[in-house]
């Protein structure tokens, strides 16, 4: 995720929808696979199978983009979204990054049921922080982290859900979508203060959406959602512009006793991939994301002690916190 401020909800509701100023679409190109999918209950979501595909992520190295791990685990992600059964769509793209770094990226699309109008959108970033800049030690600033819980798993949630559609037919379009570079954010120690720099890959979907004037009833961002005994409040600008669907998955996860993480209490507004899906599709977004929220001794920044430190490792994936996420997505997908 990227720097994450917490914001107040007045000034994302100000917020104008901004484009992304540097991307350049190399080529779009869509493979298909078809496979027979057989109806039933909401399917069991495996937390072990979750943790890990979050582990797999995380053995190629920080999957920052440029570097040989980000092309290895974008390849990889293709073919297990491949091998469940998806029609894919992948979107090569070239994308400025604040400081005007050129960045080599991919938004990876899988789809399922696409001729169904009625779709739902499910999302996670799979890039990783190339700056460690929420270290005390400053001169570990410049060093890529592991993000296992800042972008692997809200991504390993997704595969394992991606999984159990290939197998249960949920009765409706489900698109899930890997945006990349969302967290090649200006880092806090830069201080020029330019906007937009964060989400990129969310930016240029929302503008070059992968089919044209694409639509989904509702979409629902993971974004953090592996850390042991991590909250999930209701984020300020999803209640702003979702607060149904919020209510949906919040009672969802209430009523599957997963309480304890879901907490049913108004959170801050965070700056995240939901905004400009928000922004540029119309599209009512949920961002589902660890914030402590102001709770006694946590960190001032709002988030896990580990947010973009070489700390966000698999160490603090527990497959508890993945599997009350993932089940109540699925709960809420085939329940709607």
């Amino acid at each position: 995720m990227h720097t994450r401020k917490i914001i107040p909800l007045l000034i994302i509701c100000l917020m104008v929808a901004c484009a992304n100023k540097g991307a350049t679409d190399k080529n779009t190109t869509e493979k298909t696979n078809t496979t027979t999918i057989e109806t039933g209950k909401v399917p069991t979501f495996d937390a072990d199978s979750a943790y890990a595909y979050v582990a797999s992520q995380v053995a190629f190295g920080p999957r920052v983009p440029n570097s040989e791990g980000h092309k290895a685990c974008g390849d990889w992600l293709i073919d297990e979204l491949k091998r469940f059964g998806a029609h894919l769509f992948i979107q090569d793209m070239v994308l400025t990054a604040y400081d005007g770094t050129k960045l080599d990226a991919r938004n990876i699309i899988g789809s399922y049921n696409p001729d169904n109008k009625k779709r739902i959108l499910l999302f996670a970033h799979w890039d990783t922080r190339p700056y460690a800049d929420e270290e005390a030690d400053a001169s570990k600033h410049y060093t890529p982290i592991d993000g296992a819980d800042d972008g692997a798993s809200g991504v390993g949630a997704l595969l394992e859900i991606a999984r159990q559609i290939n197998q249960q037919d949920p009765g409706i379009g489900i698109d899930i979508i890997f945006f990349d570079a969302e967290d090649y954010g200006e880092p806090s120690f830069s201080k020029t203060n330019k906007q937009d720099t964060w989400c990129l890959g969310s930016q240029f979907w929302a503008k070059k959406p992968h089919v044209p004037n694409y639509r989904a009833e509702f979409g629902i961002l993971l974004d953090m959602v592996g850390a042991r005994n991590a909250t999930f409040f209701k984020e300020g600008y999803s209640m702003y512009k979702a607060a149904p669907t919020v209510e949906k998955i919040w009672e969802a996860a209430r009523n599957l006793g997963y309480g304890k993480y879901f907490i049913n209490t108004n959170g801050s507004a965070i700056t995240d991939d939901h905004i400009y899906v928000q922004k540029g599709r119309g599209i009512p977004c949920v961002d589902i994301i660890y914030t402590n929220d102001g709770q006694e001794g946590s960190p001032s920044h709002g988030f896990g002690p580990h947010w973009h430190t070489l700390n966000d490792n698999m160490s603090n994936i527990d497959p508890a916190t993945l599997k009350a996420a993932g089940q109540t997505v699925l709960e809420v997908i085939y329940n709607r």
